[in-house]
């Protein structure tokens, strides 16, 4: 009897589930895993003095209440340059290698730190994380080398691991951040004679960063294998585009590629990366707004929360210095990778891709409700044990939030037309995921500052995340219950 196939056909039939795994490549799997540790290591250790940042280099002119406004443009820049420019560098990937992308964005993070340090001016500032984000690609052409390094049948497996080296970034982030800036005032002894650290306060909380950017790119260079099998040289790449284009001009009418048509029309097997029209399937583009809506709705949570924390009691926050917020960042980094590695494997497998990504949105909902609540409390009780109890489950809820990252990879994977298009599925969809960041820091700042400003719209800008966390969860149910079959 012939069985239907349609989206909500599982992958595996109850005949294959118990088969045999692939062994995990360790070797690749274990650099790729160390590379991941970049990217939250150098956006976590600004989070806990950000704040103070913004207003020693006086932007704000001694207005508290707009200091949530600027910390929000700070964030957002870095995302308009990676919206511009992360597709393409994606799309490279897929013709060039991973590997020299990946080169290029650790260059570009290393550098970018150190001019974040180094500056002394909202401008400096902008430049730095606009440089940071225009030169860095890594986030999705990492998750394609992940997927090339696997298969079907250990991917799961895989993305287990995934969390690991976040968790530690997290961790360390927020502890070098919150714990080396100012050190001439933090640790006279040490520091407390140089005059450049006096000038420069938060360069060495920066170098921190930077310096592991360095090492990751030596690592790099060194041990990682290409997992592209068929590379074009860049000059060969543009070689032939330029000829592409000359042949437009010169040729009456243009004579279509008889390649890329091909490829398009083609077997799913297709060894060739599809043009970007290609890419516009039903599967791709719910998986990218499935994508988008998380992470509008993760960066305006964890952008709110660190500024929350800074923001003085009567002012509707909490009032903790830099150094307390980097160690309540750092535990809340600690645990939420254990949960994830020791757990997120167990719920994946016993509830399914769908379920956990539309509870892990949810989530967000008591999370958001937890921060008048905390506030009120602090009002009438002081920063006691209450407080830290309310705080401690508002983090711990919103750890399930971080595991649907993991689900929405791997429904990006499974959307791919094809093997050699990964890169520029993975690129398409965190182009719309920057698109979305950008505003995503800036109006959850803007609407805090917003609140802030007048007490009679204290709330207002909980209302708004509300609405974010609602149209995440309204867009998961648009996947399907079990994940469609990944690409060959």
């Amino acid at each position: 009897m012939s069985h239907q196939v349609d989206e909500e056909t599982p992958l595996l039939q109850p005949e294959e589930q118990h088969k045999i795994k692939t062994p995990l490549p360790w070797r690749q799997l274990s650099i790729i895993l160390f590379l991941q540790l970049t990217e939250p290591i150098t956006a976590q250790a600004v989070a806990p003095f950000a704040p103070q940042l913004i207003r020693d280099v006086g932007v704000t002119h001694g207005d508290e209440s707009r200091v949530g406004y600027f910390v929000g443009i700070m964030y957002s820049v870095f995302y308009v340059a990676q919206a511009l420019t992360t597709l393409q560098w994606n799309r490279l990937s897929d013709h060039v290698g991973r590997k020299p992308v990946i080169l290029t964005g650790l260059f570009g993070i290393s550098a970018s730190m150190f001019l974040f340090g180094l500056s002394k001016t909202f401008g400096g500032l902008i430049l730095s994380r606009v440089l940071c984000g225009a030169l860095n690609g890594n986030g999705g052409v990492i998750k394609s080398m992940m997927i090339d390094v696997t298969d079907s049948s250990n991917i799961a497996q895989a993305y287990g691991f995934l969390p690991l080296p976040w968790m530690t970034g997290n961790t360390l982030g927020p502890l070098i951040g919150g714990s080396l800036s100012h050190p001439a005032d933090r640790f006279p002894r040490l520091f407390g004679q140089s005059t450049f650290l006096k000038t420069y306060p938060y360069f060495l909380a920066c170098a921190g960063p930077a310096l592991f950017a360095a090492l990751s790119w030596l690592v790099t260079y060194m041990l990682l294998q290409e997992t592209v099998p068929t590379t074009t040289s860049l000059w060969s790449l543009i070689r032939n585009r330029c000829r592409t284009v000359l042949t437009f001009v010169h040729t009456k009418p243009p004579q279509p590629d008889r390649s890329d048509s091909d490829t398009v029309q083609g077997s799913p097997n297709d060894s060739r990366p599809l043009p970007l029209s290609a890419l516009m399937t039903p599967h791709v583009l719910i998986a990218t707004l499935n994508y988008a809506t998380l992470a509008l709705l993760d960066i305006a949570l964890r952008s709110l929360i660190p500024v929350f924390y800074a923001t003085p009691v009567d002012m509707g926050g909490l009032g903790l210095d830099p150094p307390r917020i980097g160690n309540i960042l750092a535990v809340f980094g600690i645990a939420n990778g254990l949960f994830q590695v020791f757990f997120f494997a167990r719920l994946h497998d016993r509830f399914g891709t769908k379920v956990v990504f539309t509870c892990g949105v949810a989530s967000s909902v008591p999370t958001i409700i937890a921060f008048p609540i905390i506030n009120m409390l602090s009002r009438t009780y002081g920063i006691d044990a209450t407080v830290w109890l309310a705080v401690g489950l508002q983090l711990t809820i919103s750890i399930a939030l971080n595991m649907c990252y993991s689900c929405a990879a791997m429904y990006i994977a499974a959307a791919s037309p094809n093997r050699a298009s990964l890169g520029a599925t993975n690129g398409l969809a965190h182009t719309v995921a920057a698109c979305v960041r950008i505003i995503g820091p800036a109006s959850a700042m803007s609407m805090f500052s917003f609140s802030v400003r007048d007490p009679y719209y204290a709330w207002a800008v909980y209302y708004f995340m509300m609405v974010l966390a609602l149209l995440a969860v309204g867009a998961s149910l648009l996947l399907p219950r079990q994940i469609w079959k990944r690409c060959n």
